[in-house]
C-alpha cells in the first residue's frame, strides 16, 4: 500500500510523493467525460510535510468528510484542506451527476477512535431539528447515493422526480426544500445560499452532498419514503 492512494469505483490509484496528482475530466484520475466537470478540478500533493487536497477549478466545489461524518468541510475554488485522517471521503457534483471517491493515507496526522452510535434515526445535526417529512425530502433527493454501494457516481433526481417519488405536489416539495435549505443555512452549512438572501440554484446537489457526508440521512432512512405521502 503506498503512502497515499485514491479509491474510485473500486479502482485504486497510488499517489507519488514527489508529484501533483490531478483529478478531473483529464489527469491522473479521469473521473468521467462530463462536460460540466473541469479538466483539472482537484489535486492531491504533499507540501510542507503534509498531504493536501486542493480545488484548482473555477466553478465547482467539493464536500470533504471523515468516515464518521462528524467533521466536514466545503472546499471552494482556490481552497485547499489537509488530509489528516486515514480516510477522507470526497463528494462533488458536476451537472446532473454526483461523484464520490476516498483518499487513504497510510500514516495520518490524526487518528480517531470510533464509538458506536445506537441512536439510529436521529433527527438532529448541531442545532437543527428536522421533521420526518423534511428528512423524507432529503432522502428522496439522496436515494441514488444511499442505495449505491461504495464510492462511484450517481444522479440527483430533479425536484419533479423527487416530488413524484414522495407522492407530493411539486409546490409542496419546493416549499419544504426551501425550508430545509434555509434551516441548514442558518445552522452554518455552506453552499445553500446564492447571495443576497437567495437560495443557491444548485442547492439540491449541495444538500445531498452535506446530508450523506455528515450522515444526516443514512440507508436506514430509506424507509421514510414509504410513508412520506401520508406525512405532514
Amino acid at each position: 500500500m503506498p503512502d497515499v492512494a485514491i479509491d474510485f469505483c473500486g479502482e485504486w490509484y497510488p499517489v507519488a510523493q514527489d508529484k501533483v496528482f490531478r483529478i478531473g475530466r483529464e489527469g491522473d484520475l479521469e473521473v468521467d467525460d462530463n462536460p460540466y466537470l473541469h479538466r483539472s478540478f482537484l489535486t492531491v500533493a504533499r507540501y510542507d510535510g503534509m498531504w493536501w487536497l486542493s480545488n484548482v477549478g473555477s466553478r465547482l466545489s467539493a464536500t470533504v468528510a471523515d468516515p464518521s461524518g462528524g467533521l466536514q468541510a466545503w472546499v471552494a475554488p482556490g481552497a485547499r484542506i489537509p488530509l489528516v485522517f486515514s480516510r477522507t471521503n470526497v463528494v462533488f457534483t458536476a451537472g446532473p451527476t454526483t461523484y464520490e471517491f476516498s483518499v487513504h493515507v497510510a500514516a495520518p496526522a490524526f487518528r480517531q477512535e470510533w464509538t458506536a452510535n445506537d441512536g439510529g434515526g436521529q433527527t438532529t445535526i448541531g442545532p437543527v431539528l428536522l421533521t420526518d417529512s423534511q428528512r423524507a425530502l432529503i432522502v428522496a433527493l439522496a436515494e441514488p447515493m444511499l442505495r449505491r454501494d461504495g464510492t462511484g457516481l450517481s444522479s440527483i433526481p430533479s425536484s419533479a422526480q423527487a416530488a413524484a417519488r414522495l407522492g407530493w405536489p411539486l409546490t409542496k416539495f419546493n416549499r419544504k426544500l426551501d425550508n430545509v435549505c434555509d434551516k441548514l443555512d442558518k445552522a452554518g452549512v455552506a453552499g445553500l445560499r446564492g447571495g443576497a438572501g437567495r437560495l443557491a440554484s444548485n442547492r439540491r446537489a449541495r444538500l445531498v452532498e452535506h446530508a450523506v457526508s455528515s450522515h444526516l440521512v443514512t440507508p436506514a432512512d430509506l424507509a421514510l419514503l414509504d410513508g412520506a405521502a401520508a406525512g405532514d
